[in-house]
């Protein structure tokens, strides 16, 4: 997977990258978190990304969103699904973009130790990294609707 890079570092933002990919590869291979956190764990995170090192990815809260996200599939994309514009549907949804959502949303439901506005911001930047159009924007309020719902 290609991105640029955002500028912005940190254990969580590196994590927060690494799940966003780790939640596409689980869409897209059909695989389960545990087999692909081990994967991230044991050797994505030793690999270099647009000059930048993921091994600085904080590990236990990366587990814990794939798992997490595993765990709560039903109910994450339900708020994604209620949160969108009547006329669209979360398979419409850009692939990458539906995996930032997600985890996004994971992390507005099940993180109250972290602020929403840390959250939104956050996924906002990863979507930074992977989009150049109006997607940062699309998640931003997606994102945003969500939170005043479950927060």
């Amino acid at each position: 997977m290609n991105t640029k890079n955002s500028g912005k570092g940190g254990a969580r933002s590196s994590a927060r990258l690494a799940v966003v990919q780790a939640l596409y590869q689980m869409e897209i291979n059909g695989e389960a978190a545990k087999i692909v956190v081990g994967e991230f764990v044991e050797h994505r995170f030793s690999e270099i990304i647009d000059d930048n090192p993921l091994n600085s990815a904080d590990n236990k809260f990366f587990s814990d969103v794939v798992v997490g996200f595993e765990k709560r599939n039903d109910q994450i994309d339900e708020n994604i699904k209620n949160s969108l514009s009547k006329d669209w549907t979360l398979e419409r949804v850009e692939s990458v973009a539906r995996a930032i959502l997600r985890a996004g949303t994971y992390e507005l439901i099940a993180r109250p130790d972290v602020p929403t506005s840390v959250i939104i911001n956050e996924y906002v930047d990863v979507s930074k990294a992977f989009f150049e159009d109006s997607t940062p924007g699309f998640v931003n309020g997606v994102l945003d609707k969500i939170a005043k719902i479950v927060r």
